[in-house]
């Protein structure tokens, strides 16, 4: 606008005319009526064809057993001088069927079906509804608690059934064009459209292993283990989560990448079980306040400050102090970002892991190994006098952490379970407790621990560690 001030009077006026008839021109072609068929009846439709049938509902009962507090004690005057525990002592037993319902995609032409876990978790039956209304019970092949999904299976003898096939999702960007089906509040089969709107969020608190896609597609009850569907028709995640205070859809949802949904799949079909490499190493986001001093152009990683003596991350090279910025290409964000990508690949193999050292860049091959179980867990039930007697206990090990889904613990003695009215149980301590010290002396392995309580002295002094905090316990017996 400014170089127009510049332009003779007779030239401003022939640009003006100029702009006008250009403005014109595409004001004309944003109103253009259509021409053809074609552009009347662009559709989502032919892509919804192809891949509703492989979408089903599941409906799933569960016999909850209820005991009913006899009316009498529901009276606040009772209840002041009798508690609540008495009135449900001397109510009854009463059975329920409480139902649920959520969606599934068929992944394999023999039945074989994804959902979410907490659409079937506790569930006692399980009955799976095709597209055509077609109705089957389903049986669990596998769940896997740390990413919420589960695999299920029906049997159709003498069928192929319909089948979504998986789309890399490392591929989906910001933007794409995505296709929701699912079964919200039960209505039947619905279908929604949205973008992509974030990928690699991994700060849902909806699973341990998470790096989920975001979609504005529309997202409610009902919809969770539905298919998220780009549009090659290729399944692109398993819908999750949303994001809401009312329980509707307010345009913010999550869905498991299809990359974890095969690795899942995979697993629990071809030999029954999740084994996942274990990295062995732990970390901490790489905040603004750090980029200067790590060397780093923004803030984006994964700062190592602990290695596990052995562990993949150790044998390969990684160092304390390292940034770890890429796994295969793959960038990497914050350390649930870290345990995603590792989560999802084949143990066996190796992973090229990218690094900042020292502000130089440096690349390691790191081997993709399970956790191992070193020490062994040696289970061992405490049944003497001591104020631990009545804990199940064993010691850690990665694997046993790997199996707790505890990110992050440090070797000893963990308490498993405690017995019912035990000195355990009467002095309050839970599951997950890591025993650190009693009387003053370290505390190294179960059978110590064992050498330790067989004489109590008649003042004990106990150090565990629950959710990270040291509390230290005096006892007198």
């Amino acid at each position: 606008m400014f170089a127009l001030l510049f332009v003779p009077v007779i030239s401003r006026f022939v640009l003006i005319i100029l702009f006008c008839g250009l403005f014109t021109g595409v004001a004309q072609a944003a109103t253009q009526v259509p021409e053809n068929q074609q552009q009347i009846t662009l559709s989502f439709a032919p892509l919804v064809r192809k891949a509703a049938p492989a979408v089903v509902n599941i409906y799933t009962q569960t016999l909850v057993v209820e005991r009913q507090v006899i009316p009498l004690f529901r009276d606040p005057f009772f209840r002041q001088f009798f508690g609540e525990r008495f009135g449900r002592q001397l109510g009854r037993d009463r059975e329920r069927v409480q139902n649920s319902l959520g969606s599934g995609v068929i992944v394999q032409n023999d039945g074989v079906i994804v959902t979410n876990n907490h659409v079937i978790e506790g569930a006692d039956k399980i009955r799976v509804v095709l597209s055509d209304r077609r109705e089957f019970d389903a049986t669990i092949i596998g769940v896997d608690e740390s990413t919420d999904l589960a695999v299920l299976k029906i049997e159709v003898p003498g069928e192929d059934l319909p089948f979504m096939e998986f789309r890399d999702s490392d591929d989906l960007l910001v933007g794409d064009l995505v296709i929701a089906i699912g079964n919200p509040f039960g209505v039947g089969q619905t279908v929604t459209s949205g973008i992509v709107s974030a990928v690699a969020r991994s700060q849902v608190k909806v699973a341990d292993v998470g790096s989920f896609i975001q979609t504005d597609a529309a997202i409610n009850p009902g919809n969770s283990g539905g298919a998220l569907i780009s549009m090659d028709g290729r399944l692109a995640g398993i819908n999750t989560a949303i994001f809401s205070n009312s329980g509707g859809s307010l345009g913010i949802g999550f869905a498991v990448p299809s990359n974890m949904v095969r690795f899942v799949v995979d697993g629990f079909v071809n030999s029954g079980s999740i084994v996942r490499p274990w990295l062995g190493a732990w970390g901490q986001p790489v905040t603004s306040d750090l980029v200067e001093v790590l060397g780093l152009d923004r803030p984006v990683g994964v700062l190592v400050n602990d290695l596990w003596p052995g562990g993949s991350a150790a044998i390969a090279g990684i160092e304390v102090g390292d940034v770890i910025l890429g796994i295969n290409g793959q960038d990497i964000y914050d350390a649930n970002d870290l345990q995603f990508r590792i989560a999802s690949l084949n143990v066996g193999g190796t992973a090229t892991i990218s690094l900042s050292r020292d502000n130089e860049p440096v690349e390691l091959e790191v081997p993709l190994e399970q956790a191992p179980e070193v020490p062994e867990r040696d289970l061992a039930t405490l049944d003497n006098d001591s104020l631990l007697s009545g804990s199940v206990v064993a010691n850690m090990s990665p694997a046993l952490a790997e199996e707790l889904r505890l990110s992050k613990f440090s070797p000893g003695v963990i308490i498993l379970d405690i017995i019912r009215n035990t000195n355990a149980a009467y002095y309050r301590f839970q599951p997950g407790d890591l025993i650190l010290e009693l009387n003053d002396e370290s505390v190294t392995s179960v059978d110590h621990l064992v050498q330790l309580t067989d004489n109590p002295p008649d003042i004990n002094f106990i150090s565990i560690s629950r959710q990270g905090e040291r509390y230290t316990l005096k006892v007198r017996q």
